[in-house]
């Protein structure tokens, strides 16, 4: 057969420079079982592929109905079925993913570019990609992940491992939350090769055995957990103790959700409160804006404009490392081009100052890089 596979994020989000796994998952299984298959760049001409498979993670990315209906057409994801996506069979599941599918793709985005970098398709071309666990108990409300209430065992590291690749990404939900993390933590250490967790850790779970094992292994880039509740402040400023006590040189990054619960000003005070205790610890916020599907709460809140200003300061390191809230919407202010006119970030700080003062003072906190 005739196999064509197309990462619909890939297609349509401009900026998305990750591999998608089950993608990569079918197109190894039926090349192995003698199959032609390609990665497809759009969508036309699909009717001379015998089978088509369309993959997406995210919502958002729009695909035409009349494409997803046709005879030929296969589709799957939690950007179609959100928290019910079926699982691929077992056979594709387990199979060696197929690490050059995106090679072509990879190549003619080189020759486009202005200023080619490899760097942006590290992901592609540098990690073997794969799960070691799935599932968590948790059950947060804003996660996709709803499908089971433990972690469990999902593979062995052989089925996933390159060894040609010289770096690891797991992509586990939970891997804390299984009971037998340290052989599964050791097995990745034992590959010598940096690894990094990309849905994060939960910290919640932290011990000292597992922030030493941790921290002391070659892990790449900075190592995320998530402060997604302001419940969470006590248990987690215990855990920002130990991981201060082994992070080293190393930088340690929190997803702080916001948006959820309310868009209100209760909602920006619990942010800046876990921004300021990350602060005290050298650990950086990256603020995650929560999306229910499509629908995106705090576009429709009165702050909308202090949500994008936090994001904007909180998810550039090399920015929120150096200046206050207050420092960045004043930088803002001085390349705004009409000097007769606030610009966004300045006005959505002093009118939400003007109002509750209270809460302003945290304008000022600063990273404290130790």
């Amino acid at each position: 057969m005739r196999i064509g596979i197309i990462d619909a994020d890939l297609l349509g989000r401009k900026k998305h420079r990750f591999p998608n796994l089950a993608c990569e998952k079918i197109s190894g299984y039926y090349k192995d079982h003698g199959h032609s298959v390609e990665l497809v760049l759009d969508y036309n001409d699909m009717n001379k592929y015998d089978k088509v498979f369309i993959s997406k993670v995210f919502t958002d990315t729009q695909i035409a109905p009349h494409i997803i209906q046709a005879d030929n057409v296969e589709i799957g994801g939690t950007g179609f079925y959100f928290d019910k996506a079926p699982a691929l069979p077992e056979c594709i599941e387990h199979n060696m993913p197929d690490y050059h599918l995106y090679d072509e793709f990879i190549k003619k985005s080189i020759k486009v570019t202005k200023k080619p970098s490899q760097q942006q398709f590290r992901f592609y071309t540098d990690y073997s990609i794969g799960f070691l666990t799935r599932g968590c108990f948790r059950k947060c409300g804003f996660c996709v992940n709803q499908k089971y209430n433990h972690v469990f065992m999902h593979s062995q590291l052989d089925e996933f491992l390159d060894h040609d690749r010289k770096k690891l990404c797991l992509l586990d939900d939970n891997f804390f939350g299984h009971p037998q993390w340290k052989m599964l933590l050791q097995k990745v250490i034992d590959t010598n090769k940096p690894f990094v967790f990309k849905q994060g850790l939960d910290e919640r779970l932290l011990t000292e055995e597992k922030c030493e094992m941790l921290f002391s292994a070659k892990y790449d880039g900075d190592v995320i957990f998530a402060f997604d509740n302001i419940t969470d402040y006590d248990l987690i400023h215990k855990k920002l103790k130990i991981i201060r006590k082994y992070k080293g040189k190393k930088n340690v990054k929190f997803y702080v959700l916001v948006g959820f619960e309310s868009t209100d000003a209760q909602d920006i005070l619990n942010a800046f409160k876990r921004i300021a205790l990350l602060f005290r610890y050298g650990c950086l916020p990256y603020i995650m804006r929560f999306q229910n599907k499509n629908d995106m709460p705090w576009k429709m809140s009165e702050f909308r404009s202090l949500y994008i200003t936090l994001a904007r300061w909180c998810n550039q390191p090399s920015i929120v490392k150096k200046m206050s809230f207050r420092d960045f919407c004043e930088l803002n202010q001085e390349v705004h081009k009409n000097k007769d006119t606030l610009c966004s970030s300045m006005d959505a700080m002093r009118k939400f100052e003007k109002r509750y003062p209270d809460i302003a003072k945290y304008f000022d906190i600063r990273f404290e890089n130790r």
